[in-house]
């Protein structure tokens, strides 16, 4: 089953019947009136990720993967060559941004609410035999001027006690205490990456992605874009859910930024799946971040768009992830395709040069290619020229890697693990990566 839908269908499971029903009708309507606005009559349906014998059953071999053709990171839109770091702060970097805002991602509006960050409990304790402080925040939003909606962030942090700007992650993440509807899973092998973190000096933080932006299509009048949006329905260039993640993540960051035990120029972002692509985009739209941990972000995030391997257009515009884009984004699945987009997600991670950034994800074999762990690493290597001309190494290798084994010599960092859908095998390489960038001790 492909972990997009799969992660829909449990947090799905968890709601009453009758929110369920209510929810999707919502958000179909809600679509429907954005194809109505756009004048699309139909879009195009997605890779079937369950029926291999279906027509548009996911593609997974590469002989029938295409070898896109990508408009360079290092050249204007009219054809002029970036031959500066000046050229490209100036000129090429906002080009960019302009894009992905007005055909991607969507704008932040400048009533986007302001946040009243608030401590409301912090406890010593001990985790992995490191002593530490831990906090649980609030940001409240300020709906004054729309109070039909509201969003209350949750963000809590964890910091080795004693000690002085530390550097931190922080990650998208949901509800202290949330587990997947079934039995439960099996303890991980090996200390979770919390302890990883703590062991190495490092502090994490965790925000609840779901406080600031439902991941629901119909619960778009509520959150930080119902707020801004003062009960109107979405434009073609408004924000979608994954820029609002974002934003929230920039929030946390101003609040994290104060704290006296952060370093505010070590604090990286990370994320898994939805998470990842949300993490990419944090990267993306707010330098501040110091480094970045993407993991199987799939299209939408790292991978290449114009390349067709498991997840394809057509499932991101359905009704379980079409909002997590701007209205703009359903265009190319009409009549328009990912062939007629002016970008691509080379361009989305090369907005992060020359920052640290570590991309990964499982391997194809070990059931991660919906989010096509190549197409990722293809995006990185046509990115890296953006590091090469702000004076930092890209990727160390522009030779697509064998399972387990790094590419971790320069700033842009890549690895596939073997444990399918998730962080967890990587973050031992992510931690020696950042370790390694940031100058982190022991």
């Amino acid at each position: 089953m492909r972990p997009g839908l799969l992660l829909s269908l449990l947090l799905c499971a968890a709601l009453p019947a009758a929110a369920q029903q209510q929810d999707y009708a919502a958000a179909n309507a809600d679509r429907q009136a954005m194809l109505d606005l756009l004048g699309i009559k139909a879009t195009r349906p997605g890779a079937d990720g369950f029926n291999r014998d279906a027509p548009n059953a996911a593609n997974y071999d590469e002989a029938k993967a295409g070898e896109p053709q990508l408009h360079g990171v290092l050249t204007m839109a009219n054809g002029d060559r970036v031959d500066s770091a000046r050229m490209w702060w100036r000129a090429r970097r906002p080009e960019l941004v302009e894009l992905f805002d007005r055909e991607i991602y969507g704008r932040v509006p400048a009533s986007a609410p302001t946040i009243d960050w608030r401590v409301v409990r912090e406890e010593s304790a001990v985790e992995g035999g490191v002593p530490v402080v831990k906090k649980w925040l609030e940001g409240v939003a300020d709906n004054k001027a729309w109070p039909q909606a509201s969003a209350t962030i949750s963000l809590r942090v964890t910091l080795p006690r004693g000690k002085a700007r530390v550097p931190l992650m922080l990650s998208f993440g949901f509800p202290e205490g949330f587990r997947f509807p079934g039995p439960p899973r099996p303890a991980d092998p090996g200390p979770p990456y919390t302890e990883q973190l703590l062991q190495r000096g490092w502090g994490y933080a965790v925000l609840v992605a779901n406080s600031i932006q439902a991941d629901n299509g119909g619960l778009l009048k509520d959150g930080v874009i119902g707020i801004s949006l003062r009960g109107k329905a979405r434009g073609p260039e408004d924000w979608g859910v994954l820029r609002a993640w974002a934003w929230g993540a920039s929030r946390a960051f101003d609040v994290l930024a104060r704290d006296p035990a952060i370093d505010a120029k070590r604090i990286g972002i990370e994320g898994l799946s939805r998470y990842g692509k949300a993490a990419l985009v944090t990267m993306a739209y707010d330098q501040r971040f110091a480094i970045g941990f993407v993991g199987s972000s799939g299209a939408g995030g790292a991978a290449l768009y114009r390349r067709n391997f498991g997840e394809r257009m057509g499932n991101l515009c359905a009704s379980g992830e079409y909002h997590w884009f701007a209205g703009n984004f359903l265009k190319y699945c009409g009549v328009l395709t990912e062939f007629d987009l002016p970008i691509d997600s080379h361009q989305l991670i090369a907005l992060s040069a020359p920052r640290a950034l570590f991309i990964g994800a499982g391997t194809v074999e070990t059931g991660d290619g919906w989010v096509d762990p190549k197409g990722s690493f293809l995006a990185a290597a046509a990115a890296s020229h953006a590091w090469d001309l702000l004076g930092k190494p890209g990727l160390s290798s522009d030779v697509f890697p064998e399972a387990l084994t790094p590419v971790t010599g320069g700033s842009l960092g890549f690895r596939q693990h073997q444990g399918g859908h998730n962080n967890r095998d990587n973050w031992p390489s992510f931690i020696d990566f950042a370790q390694a960038r940031l100058g982190a001790k022991r």
